[in-house]
């Protein structure tokens, strides 16, 4: 058995090389959205193959049409084949740095300061995800450190796409499985309940896309000459965006609710016994009455519950002044959040006959959706979520909460559809740490529980 206490306190000796050693990482402008980063990309990629070639990993980094992933693995004491073996996976890519101008350092300068007595960690990437994969590496590092090998086999894979979509995960992933499947996945690009309490995301909405255009006159017409006989494609799109929500908020699309299912009790419980404030979620972004389904607390309307929104609308003058026309078409950009096993492909179907039914003589629609996700739920029996939670509540000495995410996750999806295998989401950022914002930050606690953590975790896994 390893000696955990002398890991532990090995890794609050060196919590401030560890710091180092992530802004080592910070400094470097890795952001996968912009081609002129191309370069930065690859620098942060083979930096970690670097480092986890220093700690006795078999490292690589895997080109592909895009940004290069990095792979890493390491055996078993004793190099059993028959271990247990489990993948860990982040991503080193960032998202661009605008506005500058708000930011109160540069950020790709990390920065480390106090403020009312909360030593915090600046910069971008710091909680979104350089900060996070750097728990487990340095995890790895001291638990090598002081025991000389793991005690499981390990895989580690590093993104270098996430925030541009993944576009060469999924087919490296069909091209590797091999030896990329193993007993469960790791991720870690999630967050703490609060700065007390950690928690485990065992729900993820799913997502489908839809653009909607609605064509009317052949051409844009005057108002004057034509306006009450011709029909106006942003009166009729008004209408159809309309239709889609009853008073209750529910939406109306046929099938729409198919797959969907209610929590266990006992998660509903759990839930509850939060205290979470509906009114003080709403209120922090100047807003007061959940507008979701009636009866549906917000937790269970952003966790557990789909929607239907319209994240943008157009057509017609939309330049200064007045113009006095009406126009040839109107568009609507559209997303569903998915939950339980509601089909992408069948919603989109449903949605576009909804659509079809209700428009007049003279319209017609045409639709450019893209392809969706569907939702993912992690079983709470899963053994590998329940050695998690030990470690966790070894390290924070309460229970860790199993909560939903209103977002999305695809990896998580891919892991189970390719590599046929379950993932345990668990991180350690904080609601206030301004991810994907100017002045991203990491509480220095955050990162230090968190390497903590991922040893104790180790060491559950090796029991």
């Amino acid at each position: 058995m390893a000696d955990l206490d002398r890991i532990l306190s090995a890794v609050d000796r060196g919590l401030d090389r560890s710091v180092e050693r992530l802004f080592e990482l910070a400094r470097i402008p890795s952001i996968s959205t912009d081609p002129q980063h191309r370069q930065e990309c690859r620098k942060a990629a083979q930096w970690l193959t670097d480092d986890m070639g220093n700690l006795g990993f078999s490292s690589s980094l895997r080109d592909t049409e895009g940004h290069p992933l990095v792979i890493g693995h390491y055996p078993a004491a004793g190099h059993r084949p028959r271990a247990p073996r489990f993948l860990f996976y982040g991503h080193y890519d960032v998202q661009p740095a605008d506005p500058l101008g708000k930011w109160l350092s540069p950020p790709f300068e990390p920065h480390r300061r106090k403020e009312n007595g909360v030593e915090r960690l600046y910069g971008r990437g710091m909680a979104d995800d350089k900060g996070q994969l750097m728990t487990f590496i340095e995890a790895f590092r001291y638990w090598l450190e002081a025991e000389g090998s793991l005690p499981f086999n390990v895989t580690v894979l590093l993104e270098g796409e996430e925030e541009s979509g993944s576009p060469s995960l999924v087919p490296f992933l069909r091209a590797n499985t091999d030896e990329l499947r193993c007993d469960a996945a790791f991720i870690c690009d999630t967050g703490l309940w609060d700065e007390r309490t950690p928690a485990i995301t065992t729900r993820l909405r799913g997502l489908m896309h839809e653009e909607l255009t609605i064509t009317g006159p052949l051409i844009d017409l005057h108002s004057g000459l034509y306006g009450g006989a011709a029909q106006n494609p942003i009166r009729v799109l008004s209408k159809v965006i309309a239709s889609f929500h009853d008073r209750n908020g529910r939406v109306t699309i046929p099938g729409f609710y198919d797959g969907v299912e209610e929590p266990p009790p006992a998660i509903k419980r759990q839930w509850r016994a939060l205290k979470f404030s509906d009114s003080g979620f709403l209120r922090s972004v100047g807003l007061s009455v959940p507008a979701g389904e009636k009866g549906r607390t917000v937790l269970e309307q952003v966790w557990s519950r789909p929607t239907l929104e319209i994240n943008g609308i157009y057509g017609g003058y939309m330049g200064k002044g007045t113009k006095t026309v009406l126009p040839s078409e109107a568009t609507a950009k559209i997303s569903c959040r998915l939950v339980g096993t509601q089909n992408p492909r069948k919603i989109r179907a449903a949605l576009r006959r909804h659509v079809k039914s209700l428009l007049p003589k003279d319209c017609r629609a045409s639709f450019g959706g893209k392809s969706g996700n569907p939702a993912v739920v992690v079983p709470e029996n899963n053994p590998y979520l329940r050695k998690a939670a030990a470690g966790l509540k070894a390290e924070f000495g309460r229970d860790a909460v199993l909560i939903g995410s209103g977002g999305s996750i695809p990896v998580v999806g891919h892991f189970k559809d390719v590599l046929k295998m379950d993932s345990v989401l668990l991180g350690f950022s904080l609601d206030d740490d301004a991810i994907h914002s100017p002045n991203e930050k990491y509480n220095l606690s955050s990162f230090h529980r968190g390497i903590r953590s991922w040893v104790r975790i180790i060491a559950e896994l090796a029991a």
